[in-house]
């Protein structure tokens, strides 16, 4: 393993994506574990996609969890796919992670929702509610969190969640990692927590394997914190902690 620190950002490369995963679950689960030592519940967004496969498996089988404890949100959604799609956000997490565990709550968007503002009123309260404390998240193709792609990232946000177009290349990401057969299938609009959402949680926890992510990886490290590479925002953030293989880690070694 190799860890890089870049003004408050720590980078841990491994050499495989299952030890990425495994050292991200593992973080991810102390983190949890220390904000219940502190608070009577604690509230987790999640993000959704293949690359936290391997992190999510760890966080599953972790011990001495108190799930009903937890309050559990997803980042992202598309807007238009029917609510039992496959390629949903929170159908993915619940395949994965919110069906095999005794949450406290667990709170979706609605991907099918017909008035989106309306969908982003909902679940800006519920997110002023329940103050996030963890955030699990990965970094796109185009380097953005959530679906902040670098046209429609804004570092001082007003709004807590807002509904975006997706650009090209994250829409491509979608095809690359099998959610979808070809572009046309992706969704061109879906609802995202905003930068300050995201980075208003106590901990980030980001998690980003394979080679497709090498160069949103070293833009983050490495370029100017700007919305033009979103997740460079993460260098600001005072427990942020990203965790690559050597594929996506590769441009930093």
């Amino acid at each position: 393993m190799k860890k890089i620190i870049k003004d408050k950002l720590t980078v841990e490369i491994y050499e495989t994506r299952k030890e990425m995963g495994k050292a991200a679950g593992m973080m991810a689960a102390e983190r949890i574990k220390e904000c219940l030592a502190q608070k009577s519940e604690v509230n987790v967004i999640f993000a959704a996609a293949p690359s936290q496969n391997e992190m999510l498996e760890t966080l599953l089988s972790a011990d001495g969890i108190e799930w009903e404890r937890v309050n559990a949100f997803h980042m992202d959604e598309y807007i238009g796919l029917p609510s039992d799609a496959p390629q949903g956000f929170g159908n993915f997490l619940k395949a994965h992670i919110f069906a095999h565990l005794p949450f406290k709550s667990v709170n979706y968007i609605n991907c099918a929702a017909t008035d989106a503002d309306a969908e982003c009123e909902r679940y800006t309260a519920l997110l002023k509610k329940y103050p996030t404390d963890i955030v699990l998240l990965g970094i796109g193709e185009n380097g953005h969190i959530a679906f902040n792609d670098p046209h429609v990232a804004e570092f001082n946000d007003a709004k807590t969640v807002k509904a975006v177009k997706l650009d090209d290349i994250c829409r491509q990401q979608q095809v690359n990692d099998g959610c979808f057969e070809s572009l046309e299938q992706v969704p061109q609009y879906a609802l995202t927590l905003t930068i300050p959402t995201l980075c208003a949680a106590k901990h980030l926890v980001c998690t980003v394997p394979a080679a497709t992510k090498a160069w949103a990886v070293q833009e983050t490290v490495n370029g100017d914190i700007s919305e033009k590479c979103p997740a460079t925002i993460m260098r600001m953030h005072e427990s942020a902690v990203m965790y690559c293989d050597r594929d996506s880690g590769g441009k930093l070694l």
